[in-house]
């Protein structure tokens, strides 16, 4: 009978739950414990809210620490040294590691990351990659060094970027195919068949946090490509915006999709055609085709249009994050 890895999981929001559920299940596996931040406010009332994994591991009886700081739990680190724990399987977990919390488990501590390792190390590479227009993405499975995602990878898996894929489209799809690739690196572990390949340094690209201002549409220096890859990313979040005058009136208006279109305009030229939304762009036209007014529902860009009045002026005007 193979013995049972002792394993211990780090992870936060949901989209760390399909991994955790494959190793809370694993026959193989002795899920010893699950470590994740704390409670946070959320909601109208910001009650206080236990992260998805917390839920998860309260609801399934699973040992459970909550912390801000794993480094600084000294007692559960020692705890930790002294079970011989086998493994550390790392998932969004939103802390970075000591090199002490590297050392303790026998096999390593491994982080599974949402991009083709060297590409987009950082804590946003489903939506850089979208951003940047790739057709393919995956998961890596890295051993983790003190270096953010540098270490050696042992599994991969390739996945293509569909064409009006968005941000959250991917986000959901890359989440179980984590849980998938879990459990084929589990599998290359207990036919001991582990291997490591050196990420190449000269291949590395970032993929820094979004923030909001990175929603804001500038139709002047983007070019139609840009815009229909930004708008696809950042859904749902935090979402692209830019400012529309409307006879005069400043209104922001959220773009929740769009596509390129054959007409020739220029820059932040805007052209209505058979209630098509169309704006000119660095390079190309771009059609708005949902979006949303400040104060008013999403809808479509025709709905929009028929909203308002036919003598209506309609200018982008200069907007800021």
């Amino acid at each position: 009978m193979q013995r049972k890895l002792k394993t211990v999981y780090f992870g936060t929001p949901d989209f760390s739950i399909p991994t955790l559920e494959i190793l809370a299940n694993h026959p193989n596996i002795d899920l010893r414990l699950v470590v994740t931040m704390p409670d946070r406010p959320a909601g109208r009332g910001q009650k206080l809210t236990p992260p998805p994994v917390a839920m998860f591991a309260k609801e399934n009886k699973i040992s459970l620490w909550q912390t801000e700081n794993i480094n600084k739990e000294e007692e559960l680190l020692k705890q930790l040294d002294n079970e011989n724990i086998d493994l550390i399987i790392v998932l969004a977990f939103a802390q970075f590691l000591s090199e002490k919390i590297l050392n303790i488990p026998k096999l390593g501590c491994f982080n599974i990351h949402t991009s083709l390792l060297p590409k987009y190390r950082g804590a946003a590479p489903i939506q850089h990659a979208i951003m940047n227009g790739d057709k393919v993405t995956g998961v890596s499975i890295q051993k983790m060094v003190k270096k953010m995602d540098a270490g050696d990878i042992v599994y991969f898996q390739e996945t293509p970027i569909e064409e009006n894929e968005t941000g959250g489209m991917l986000y959901t799809r890359l989440k179980f195919l984590a849980g998938l690739s879990t459990t084929e690196f589990l599998k290359i572990v207990f036919e001991n068949r582990l291997s490591f390949q050196t990420q190449d340094e000269s291949m590395v690209s970032l993929a820094p946090s979004i923030d909001k201002k990175d929603g804001l549409l500038d139709f002047v220096n983007m070019d139609a490509n840009t815009i229909f890859n930004r708008v696809r990313g950042l859904n749902p979040r935090p979402g692209c915006f830019f400012t529309l005058d409307i006879d005069g009136a400043h209104k922001r208006l959220k773009v929740f999709s769009a596509e390129i279109s054959d007409y020739k305009l220029t820059a932040e030229k805007i052209f209505i055609e058979h209630g098509a939304l169309l704006v000119g762009t660095k390079n190309g036209t771009v059609r708005l085709t949902e979006i949303q007014m400040e104060g008013k529902n999403r809808c479509s860009d025709t709905t929009f249009l028929n909203g308002i009045s036919n003598h209506t002026s309609l200018k982008i005007s200069e907007s800021k994050a």
